[in-house]
């Protein structure tokens, strides 16, 4: 390590990395404060705190951010409808910003000169810490250990136990990240993109095939573009994603195995479990084509498409992301109603929806009774409608006669 360093504060896990980084630096003569965020992944912090600090640490912080990763940033990407690359809901990508935020008020209070991660020179997260703390406090140092030493898991597990360092051995098969919005799979057998991921993979949902025999409806509540109630029983953001993450999940909703075109520059597949994610998604955006208008559709579909590749790419912090969010903020403001769904051997389908704010009339598009524009209306119509297309053909025909009347 080059840096000259005396105290630093380590988003800590509890694996493999970040152990071996809490000696690793101790060993270096720096002061090691850790930093475990629960945010949905379900993490014994008393278990965490107590392999800190046999590791080596001199204070830890636990926290529970689940209600804050929750209000600030997986209820922006619904009303974003943020899949990165048409599959992806960001779910790592989200915990980030949050976690380096904390990163560096933590290192502002205990006064320590750098903050540090346990990514790899070859992953997507480590632009995302990078970034975000620099973003935020350009005085502080980031250091990834695992980008210096370079070692292989074996070296790291032969690093731990010469130093008699406690390695849990969950998720030895896969390197495994997960939170309220959705759990990422890497490793092993899914580093071939040819290989079916295998079922032990999985831990949300049950294979498809396995599924229940009946399909089970249920009616998500939406207000200003956020799910508030489930079959009519009004919830917390945070509770909905929790119930849902468990009855899609049981149906095989929420598998997602795609090619991903990461940010250092080369492709990977990735396998994700989504459940909640899959299903509000699906009605958030199908709750939107019934109130918005077919502009206001085509446009915010290129905003959601740019604030879902600004946050994937490490670039919370940027002023566009930001402006983005509040003008999609805005759009949502009517996106109020309810949508139903059919969960069924691993489909969600949705099978109605209704708002106060419909931009749609049975009235005007009914086909047995209602409005019918008069032959002389519709005729007048197609004929304003398509003149720019008739002028452009007649001219580049050589006529001056254009198909009109």
């Amino acid at each position: 390590m080059n840096e000259s360093i005396s105290k630093v504060v380590l988003a800590y896990s509890g694996g493999l990395d970040t152990t071996v980084a809490i000696k690793w630096f101790t060993e270096q003569g720096v002061e090691v404060v850790t930093f475990t965020a629960e945010i949905g992944q379900g993490t014994d912090l008393k278990d965490v705190e107590m392999r800190a600090y046999e590791a080596g640490a001199i204070k830890h912080y636990g926290l529970n951010l689940v209600d804050e990763f929750v209000k600030d940033y997986v209820a922006p990407a619904i009303r974003a409808n943020a899949k990165y690359e048409g599959e992806y809901p960001l779910s790592s990508a989200l915990s980030r910003p949050l976690i380096s935020t904390k990163l560096v008020e933590i290192a502002e209070k205990e006064g320590a000169d750098a903050v540090a991660h346990g990514c790899t020179s070859k992953g997507n997260d480590q632009v995302r810490f990078d970034i975000t703390v620099r973003a935020l406090n350009p005085d502080l140092k980031v250091v990834a250990p695992t980008r210096i030493w370079r070692w292989t898991r074996q070296q790291e597990m032969e690093y731990a136990k010469s130093r008699g360092l406690r390695i849990p051995e969950s998720h030895s098969k896969y390197s495994i990240d997960q939170n309220l919005w959705g759990r990422s799979i890497e490793g092993g057998p899914v580093e071939d993109p040819w290989n079916e991921p295998p079922e032990d993979a999985f831990e949300w949902t049950v294979s498809p095939e396995k599924a229940p025999d009946h399909p089970e409806y249920l009616t998500l509540g939406f207000e200003e573009g956020l799910p508030s109630s489930l079959n009519g029983e009004v919830m917390g953001l945070s509770e909905l994603i929790v119930e849902l993450n468990s009855s899609a999940g049981k149906h095989g909703i929420g598998r997602i195995d795609h090619m991903e075109s990461r940010i250092i520059g080369f492709k990977s597949r990735e396998v994700y479990e989504a459940p909640a994610a899959v299903v509000i998604l699906k009605a958030h955006k199908d709750l939107e084509k019934l109130v918005l208008t077919r502009r206001e559709l085509q446009f915010k579909e290129l905003a959601d498409r740019e604030w879902t590749n600004l946050v994937y790419e490490g670039l919370w912090g940027d002023p566009l992301r930001e402006s983005l969010q509040e003008m999609i903020r805005r759009m949502n403001e009517f996106v109020t109603g309810e949508v139903r769904l059919k969960l069924y051997k691993g489909s969600a389908v949705v099978v109605g929806r209704k708002s106060q704010y419909a931009a749609y009339s049975l009235e005007v598009a009914g086909y047995d009774e209602g409005w019918y524009p008069t032959d002389e209306e519709a005729r007048g119509f197609i004929q304003a409608w398509g003149l720019h297309t008739l002028m452009a053909r007649a001219a580049r025909r050589g006529v001056s006669k254009v198909g009109i009347g």
